[in-house]
C-alpha cells in the first residue's frame, strides 16, 4: 500500500517542478524588461510625421522662390545622431552644402530625454543658423521670434516632431521681418494669429515607467499563482491525510 502512493506523489512533484519553472520564467521577463526600461526606454526622440514633413516641404519652396533663399530643418538627439533633416529641397535633404542653396536659414532642434531613474530632467536647445553672408545679429533675431509662436523649449521637448516642422515653416517670416529678404508672396502663417494648440503629446508616466509598471504586474501575478498553489497543496494533503491514518489502523 505505501508503494502504491510513490507514482502520485511522483506526479505531485513534477507538477510542482512545472509551476516552479514557469514561475523563474516571468520573474526572468520582467526583471529583464524592467533593467532595459531603465537604461534606454522612453529616451526616444520622435521625428515628424510623414504627413507633418509633406506639408512642411511646399510651404518651404514657395518661401525660397519668393525670397531666394533656402529654408530647411534638422532635429537631433543629445548625442547629435540626426532624427529628421528636410529643406525646400525635398524631405530628408539638408540645406546646407548644396550648391542650388548659396542662401540658407536653417532651424536646429536638440533633444534629451532622461529616464525615469535619472535625476535631470528632459531638456532641448534651439538654435537657427544661416550662410555667411547673412549678419548673426538677423539670426539671432530670428531664433529668439520664435517663442512668439509658442516654438519655446518646453514644447519641442513636448512634441519635437511637430515643433520643428512648425519652427521651419515660420522662418521666411521671421526673415522677413528682420529685413533680410522681402515677404514672401504666399506667407505660410499669420505672425498675428496665436499658435495652434499642440496634439496630445501622451503621458510621460506611461512613456518612462512602462518597463517598472510591467515587472509589478509580473510579480503581482507570480505572488497570485504562489499563493493558489500553496492553496492547492494543503488541501491535498489535507486531503490525504485521513486516508493514510485509515490504512495504518488496518
Amino acid at each position: 500500500m505505501t508503494t502504491a502512493k510513490q507514482p502520485a506523489k511522483a506526479k505531485q512533484n513534477a507538477g510542482a517542478w512545472v509551476v516552479w519553472l514557469v514561475l523563474g520564467a516571468t520573474v526572468l521577463v520582467c526583471v529583464g524588461s524592467s533593467i532595459l526600461n531603465r537604461d534606454s526606454g522612453g529616451t526616444t526622440v520622435p521625428g515628424p510625421a510623414a504627413d507633418e514633413r509633406a506639408d512642411t516641404v511646399p510651404l518651404l519652396v514657395q518661401a525660397a522662390e519668393s525670397q531666394g533663399i533656402c529654408y530647411g530643418w534638422r532635429l537631433e538627439r543629445s548625442s547629435g545622431a540626426e532624427v529628421s533633416v528636410g529643406s525646400n529641397l525635398g524631405d530628408g535633404v539638408p540645406v546646407t552644402g548644396d550648391a542650388r542653396c548659396p542662401r540658407w536659414v536653417e532651424v536646429r532642434a536638440r533633444i534629451m530625454y532622461t529616464s525615469s531613474s535619472s535625476e535631470s530632467n528632459d531638456w532641448a536647445t534651439v538654435t537657427v543658423s544661416g550662410s555667411d553672408d547673412l549678419d548673426r545679429a538677423d539670426l539671432w533675431a530670428v531664433d529668439a521670434g520664435l517663442d512668439r509662436f509658442g516654438l519655446d523649449t518646453d514644447t519641442f521637448v513636448d512634441d519635437p516632431g511637430w515643433a520643428i516642422c512648425r519652427a521651419a515653416v515660420t522662418l521666411p517670416l521671421l526673415v522677413a521681418e528682420a529685413g533680410v529678404a522681402p515677404p514672401a508672396a504666399t506667407p505660410s502663417a499669420d505672425p498675428a494669429a496665436p499658435a495652434g494648440a499642440l496634439p496630445d503629446a501622451g503621458s510621460d508616466f506611461w512613456r518612462d515607467r512602462w518597463g517598472w509598471l510591467l515587472a509589478t504586474a509580473g510579480l503581482l501575478l507570480v505572488a497570485a499563482l504562489l499563493i493558489t498553489v500553496g492553496f492547492v497543496q494543503r488541501g491535498r494533503q489535507r486531503a490525504a491525510t485521513p486516508a493514510g491514518r485509515t490504512r495504518g489502523a488496518r
